[in-house]
């Protein structure tokens, strides 16, 4: 990702050219920390929210790969963006797999669910913040 390479690459390398860490960065004694809301399930769904927002304004969720595809188990699927109107009922593998300015889901490297809209702004377009509902319903048979 782009803080990985912005940030933490750049204090690697301080670390390994040997700067002692106070010289880095400043110690926090006292910080917030927030336990992650899960994703619930019930029978053929799975309920999950918007986690985060990117520099693109694509809304990732806290519904994982490894979930989506226990749950599911191949099943034909439906994924319901804040309510019925908006729906995706296939995953990509790329961005370009979609027309431009069309919804998406696609899982991203961290393998969490991703909504986006191909060289668009679905956070701002879909007026989705963190904790927006997702849900995915899988179909029975």
């Amino acid at each position: 990702t782009f803080i990985a390479l912005s940030v933490f690459a750049k204090v690697a390398c301080k670390l390994a050219g040997g700067t002692p860490l106070s010289k880095i960065g400043t110690p926090v004694e006292n910080y917030d920390r927030q336990t992650p809301l899960r994703a619930t399930i019930e029978d053929l769904t799975i309920t999950g929210s918007v986690i985060h927002i990117d520099s693109y304004q694509n809304a990732i969720t806290n519904i994982s790969q490894e979930l989506f595809t226990r749950v599911g188990r191949g099943k034909a699927f439906e994924i319901y963006v804040q309510n019925k109107y908006y729906m995706i009922d296939r995953i990509n593998k790329r961005y370009n797999e979609t027309e431009e300015g069309e919804l998406l889901g696609i899982f991203n490297s961290s393998g969490l669910l991703e909504i986006a809209i191909r060289n668009g702004n679905a956070a701002g377009l879909l007026k989705l913040n963190t904790n927006s509902t997702i849900r995915v319903d899988f179909k029975e048979g």
